[in-house]
């Protein structure tokens, strides 16, 4: 128990000082280029759809893992069955050496819809809300996936903040809901939790482990 709480501890540690990255996203209508403001099919107002997004990229830079969660996009077509201009249609990952908050770039990797590039393999899972309009979608990018370019090659643009999460729906075919991808820092407060946790896991162990040592004969 010692030797695992110990082993514990310290690969925490490794990890939270290596060389991992965390992103985020805020996605919104104000930021699509141009703002959307959504209607339904008889031009009524609906509600305004929004979201967020997390994104870890490994040490070793090989892959990009993220999950989102989106509201008031219908993602499977059943969700606002009198209308049809929230319909999800296509998600992607936008990016290029001239992309800002404000201009837009070329998919890069999409996960729904078309272009679907999380191939190889397809690591895609998307959960409708049980009640409501929206869903949680999670994805990996492999190293050797993208829409004619490669994660290698597009982790500059995504380090510098020159690319954004976009969801497009019948409405908005360019994007209804955007959102920059800009860096992120985890919680201070998990990780210390973790680490005090696991510390003192591993010094209950170690006292157990002294009281537990077998007298020696006399």
């Amino acid at each position: 128990m010692l030797k695992t709480a110990s082993a514990l501890l310290l690969s925490v540690i490794a990890g939270s000082a290596g060389a991992q990255t965390f992103l985020s996203a805020t996605l919104n209508n104000a930021s699509e280029n141009p703002p959307t403001v959504p209607t339904t099919v008889s031009g009524a107002p609906r509600p305004a759809s929004f979201g967020t997004a997390s994104f870890f990229i490994d040490s070793a830079a090989t892959f990009m893992t993220f999950t989102a969660t989106i509201f008031n996009i219908d993602v499977n077509g059943s969700q606002t069955p009198n209308d049809v201009n929230d319909n999800l249609t296509n998600a992607h990952i936008h990016a290029g050496p001239a992309v800002t908050p404000t201009t837009n770039g070329p998919v890069v990797w999409g996960f729904f819809g078309m272009p679907l590039n999380d191939t190889t393999p397809n690591d895609f899972t998307m959960t409708p809300f049980a009640s409501g309009v929206g869903g949680m979608f999670s994805g990996k990018w492999d190293l050797a996936e993208g829409n004619g370019t490669t994660l290698a090659a597009q982790l500059p643009n995504i380090l510098a903040g020159r690319a954004y999460i976009n969801f497009h729906t019948t409405q908005f075919g360019g994007g209804e809901i955007r959102g920059n991808i800009v860096s992120a820092i985890p919680e201070p407060e998990s990780y210390a939790l973790m680490l005090a946790g696991l510390a003192a896991v591993a010094g209950i162990a170690r006292r157990r482990g002294r009281t537990e040592q077998p007298m020696s004969a006399p």
